[in-house]
């Protein structure tokens, strides 16, 4: 039977580059994205390729719209392999600008929070029972550089906020995993050219997935609550 990887914002970018990874490596792909019908000369695409995929519309940042994901999830598979929580925005130059701390606008952070933590959070809680029970999961949180810690940050608060609590959360659920084989990491892809990223960034795309895959894809044993670029550790 086929590994199932969910993969979130899978109709562009890094997600969409994600996805084709894995299905290169086997894997059926449910490939999730707001507006399906928006993405089908992608789909379309993959499919003449004889890809294993299934795209499934999902909002993280409605509650609901998670709800009736997993459910339809869990009638149609069972189960859940891989988790990657990809989908995320960076909005705050809506607020005119995001040169300084001081022009982020609460309702800026409120919306960010709602697609890039709490959306992951919520479908992290509903899917990691569901790999428990199977006893195998590999769960991959799509984080930034810009959530580091460690570093002296600056500009684009509410994207950085965001993602700091992203990397918590990851910090939770890898606590929570026990006996079972699974790994729960977050990933900094670096800065990609994607639509986010802009045509200016110093990484590939190709670039920008390999420690996706590598989070995705580890055997058992492999890390677990985990900070990394490229399967490599770096500082929180």
């Amino acid at each position: 039977m086929k590994k199932i990887a969910i993969v979130t914002g899978a109709n562009r970018g890094l997600g969409l580059a994600t996805s084709e990874a894995l299905i290169q490596r086997g894997f059926k792909v449910i490939m999730a994205m707001r507006s399906p019908d928006k993405a089908q000369k992608e789909l379309n695409v993959l499919k003449m390729k004889g890809a294993d995929i299934v795209p499934m519309k999902l909002d993280v940042s409605q509650e609901k719209s998670i709800n009736d994901f997993v459910e339809t999830i869990k009638k149609e598979y069972g189960f859940v392999d891989v988790l990657i929580n990809n989908a995320g925005i960076l909005i705050d130059s809506d607020d005119g600008g995001n040169a300084s701390v001081f022009k982020t606008k609460a309702s800026t952070i409120q919306k960010t929070f709602n697609t890039n933590t709490i959306g992951p959070f919520l479908l992290t809680q509903k899917i990691f029972p569901m790999m428990k029970q199977e006893g195998y999961g590999r769960i991959v949180n799509v984080s930034s550089g810009m959530a580091q810690l460690s570093e002296s940050q600056t500009a684009s608060a509410a994207y950085r906020l965001s993602k700091t609590a992203l990397n918590m959360v990851t910090n939770l659920f890898a606590s929570e995993v026990g006996d079972a084989d699974i790994c729960v990491n977050a990933i900094s892809p670096g800065w990609v050219r994607t639509d986010m990223g802009g045509p200016h960034a110093d990484r590939s795309v190709e670039q920008g997935i390999k420690g996706i895959i590598w989070a995705a894809t580890l055997p058992k044993g492999g890390p677990n609550g985990t900070f990394t670029r490229d399967g490599e550790k770096i500082p929180w």
